[in-house]
């Protein structure tokens, strides 16, 4: 068995090392941190999840699904959305369940979407800013802003704001934001530079993404207590899902870690039914 290890790439050896450290780890967190376990009846109440063609998202429309809510997967594919569609309704057994088109990274996407939900919906109790993306380098989207930044946070801030109208209309809501313990990696938030051009050219590209991240917490905090006139009827939450084994690591730049993650990831992160159970 020694033999055998000592043979594999020096990579593999270090990955399995981690997985061993990590999966003892993972097993004490299973048995010790507290989890959701609510099956309250969601029959007449409206769902929006972003990014809900696959991974937390996707799991979350299922549970959400299973308990009667019609659900709305506001994806960027449309084909991959039908994918999805057909896996929560044969899961859930509910075939309310409903594909609009949303891309994050262009606000007239976002608009678009907003115009459609106000007139073909009458409440929306839940909105599930579930989506994000991490890119390899700092882009653009086409309306000039940074493609992290747009996709991760603009994009929602605008949906949200355009919502909330229907929102506070339905009464008692929530909006949930997915965020990350990501957002300790922003060093510093320079709120008059959010597309990052005064960074220097190598700037990190995850503390971007840490920055979109804590860009979440900041507006759900400010948002609620906007809010606070409507008391406990409307709430905002930011939530950090956990580490989860997702599609999530196609973003990471290097392929070296990308292998690495291969091996490590399924060892020491939840499984994506696992992380439904803390987004609502």
């Amino acid at each position: 068995m020694l033999t055998f290890l000592c043979s594999l790439p020096i990579l593999w050896q270090i990955g399995l090392l981690i997985s061993v450290l990590l999966g003892g780890f993972k097993a004490y967190l299973w048995y010790t941190l507290g989890v959701c376990t609510s099956t309250k009846k969601l029959t007449g109440k409206t769902v929006i999840i972003t990014g809900a063609n696959t991974g937390i998202g996707k799991e979350t429309a299922i549970d959400l699904a299973k308990r009667g809510a019609r659900v709305i997967l506001a994806c960027r594919d449309p084909k991959k959305a039908a994918i999805a569609k057909d896996d929560i309704i044969r899961e859930s057994g509910n075939k309310n369940v409903v594909i609009r088109q949303l891309d994050l990274a262009s606000l007239k996407s976002v608009r678009k979407f907003a115009a459609d939900i106000l007139k073909s919906e009458l409440r929306l109790d839940v909105l599930i800013n579930n989506a994000g993306c991490a890119t390899i380098e700092k882009t653009l989207t086409e309306d000039g802003l940074e493609y992290q930044m747009q996709s991760n946070h603009f994009g929602h801030f605008l949906l949200t704001n355009l919502l909330l109208g229907l929102i506070i209309k339905t009464g008692t809501a929530r909006i949930i934001n997915v965020s990350s313990e990501a957002h300790r990696m922003a060093k510093r938030l320079n709120l008059d530079d959010l597309t990052f051009d005064r960074e220097p050219a190598d700037s990190k590209i995850l503390r971007i993404y840490g920055a979109t991240k804590l860009c979440n917490i900041l507006f759900s905090k400010e948002l609620a207590k906007k809010l606070e006139p409507f008391g406990k009827n409307i709430t905002v939450n930011a939530l950090h899902p956990g580490v989860v084994h997702t599609e999530f690591s196609r973003f990471l730049p290097y392929e070296v870690f990308k292998k690495i993650m291969t091996v490590i990831s399924p060892v020491f992160s939840k499984v994506e039914s696992d992380s439904s159970r803390h987004t609502f």
